[in-house]
């Protein structure tokens, strides 16, 4: 039987506010535990929450972007469910009325070919805090420090039919978010992270199947590989003439498997209700309109512009837009080397991000600066140096040994130019090898490459490529 796979995730996005979404308390990562947990994080008889402004700007930024329905007017209720880390005893969340709904987003498949999305809501709730297990001697140690920390929940339609196309998704979202600055996108520190809900049908069936939810999965490879076993296991388990059961699940990558944790709640569990000490939400015209002029340029339109303005291919203008701070970075190199945009994008995707990657930086950490880059590129442009040249002054750069102009005359690496210079060499070099020259005048063309070698390596590689191509031509042919 042929199958077809549903998947929906559910995403959750820590919002970058300064402090908590109903307290004061700092958002800081990396504290000592519970120093950030105050009165009303706690709990404590008394205490009254007060909505932080900010969340509510960053879960409008985000619902605009994706041209949602930013509602005027939206309820927090109480979600209610024990455990050690919550101490209230429930989540102050949103269920029926939450604040983004009904928006859409774009993909692009491995074929080149794209998909909508379908977000059935963003909803603004608070995180619990952080159960700790692996210090504690038949215990369990409770930081309380992420407790009250805002996050949205970007739920999607059961819109994916593959492992790829969830993870195409949660890449665009990640993007998204970081381009609005609305969240950092950590996924180690678990500030971006996911549920993924799957279910597998008959294909052609049009009623869903069972499905399970894989809890807080926090990166791009587990998503994928936690979503591929579970499609297998539940294949199997009906072919095998059993039923799935609808539940939650981890997900265990050193087994690379998925394992129950409990039978699933349905929203009746939960018991939600209007949360009695919050008012409803209520977002004026003014406020949202001026949301909307803040928006920054969103990734697909930063894409579609490199590729008019600056001529680039879809393939370079994804790879360049894929984050803000590189796509940032491209434009001020472009900026710093004249307008050559080509070759700033091949630049840009191929050594400096290498560089990056090989030392494990932050662009913003790049010991070489856009400027610096661009002036590189210009000197490139101007035949002072050549491509390949360029490739050992980038790495001097690197290394701190300043500009691009500084280590050329430094290490004294100024292309030669001079024809009547590149003409003593290539004559020597067709003295010193008759019998070569005598192979290629007879048709042996492969050997116009030796001679190039050679005359590189009499130069230090300091010849100008395309002078000395015509110029040894002209010579070899007699």
């Amino acid at each position: 039987m042929e199958w077809e796979v549903v998947i929906g995730l559910e995403i959750h996005a820590q919002l970058a506010t300064r402090s908590k979404i109903f307290s004061g308390a700092a958002t800081a990562y990396g504290a000592a535990p519970n120093t950030q947990a105050c009165a009303v994080d706690l709990g404590l008889p008394g205490v009254l929450p007060v909505l932080n402004a900010e969340a509510v700007r960053m879960a409008a930024k985000f619902g605009l972007a994706i041209g949602a329905s930013v509602a005027e007017r939206s309820v927090f209720a109480r979600k209610n469910y024990f455990y050690p880390d919550l101490p209230k005893g429930y989540q102050i969340s949103q269920y029926e009325l939450p604040v983004v709904s009904r928006g859409q987003v774009e993909i692009e498949l491995d074929d080149g070919e794209t998909k909508t999305i379908g977000v059935t809501r963003a909803h603004l709730e608070e995180d619990a805090g952080k159960s700790l297990h692996e210090d504690f001697a038949n215990a369990t140690g409770i930081d309380l420090n992420r407790a009250g920390t805002p996050l949205l929940e970007i739920v999607s339609e059961p819109d994916m039919r593959s492992a790829k196309e969830a993870v195409a998704y949660m890449k665009k979202i990640h993007t998204l978010v970081r381009y609005l600055g609305i969240c950092d996108g950590n996924m180690q520190e678990g500030s971006f992270r996911c549920d993924a809900n799957v279910s597998v049908r008959p294909k052609g069936q049009r009623e869903f199947g069972t499905r399970t939810e894989t809890k807080n999965l926090n990166s791009f490879r587990y998503v994928e590989r936690a979503i591929n076993h579970e499609i297998e296991r539940q294949i199997d388990i009906i072919e095998g003439g059993g039923s799935v059961v609808q539940e939650t699940r981890l997900y265990d990558p050193n087994k690379d498997e998925t394992r129950s944790m409990r039978s699933k709640e349905e929203a009746n569990d939960y018991r939600y209700f209007p949360d009695p000490d919050l008012l409803p939400l209520v977002i004026d015209p003014a406020f949202l309109e001026s949301v909307r002029e803040a928006l920054p340029e969103l990734p697909d339109e930063k894409k579609h512009r490199f590729m008019t303005h600056h001529g680039l291919s879809a393939y370079d203008a994804g790879v360049l837009t894929a984050s803000r701070e590189l796509a940032d970075y491209y434009e001020a190199v472009v900026q710093a080397c004249g307008g050559h945009a080509k070759l700033a994008a091949n630049w840009v995707m191929g050594d400096f991000s290498a560089f990056l990657n090989k030392d494990n930086r932050e662009i913003a950490d790049s010991p070489v600066s856009a400027a610096m880059l661009g002036g590189l590129l210009a000197r490139i442009e101007d035949n002072t140096i050549s491509g390949k040249i360029a490739k050992e002054v980038f790495e001097a750069m690197w290394a701190g040994e300043g500009d691009a102009d500084a280590v050329i005359e430094a290490r004294g690496l100024k292309q030669i130019t001079d024809t009547s210079a590149i003409e003593a060499i290539i004559d020597e070099i067709i003295a010193a090898n008759p019998a070569q020259v005598e192979q290629y005048r007879g048709g042996k063309d492969k050997l116009f490459g030796f001679f190039v070698g050679q005359a590189m390596k009499a130069t230090q590689g300091k010849a100008n490529p395309q002078q000395l191509n015509e110029l040894l031509k002209r010579k070899l042919a007699g």
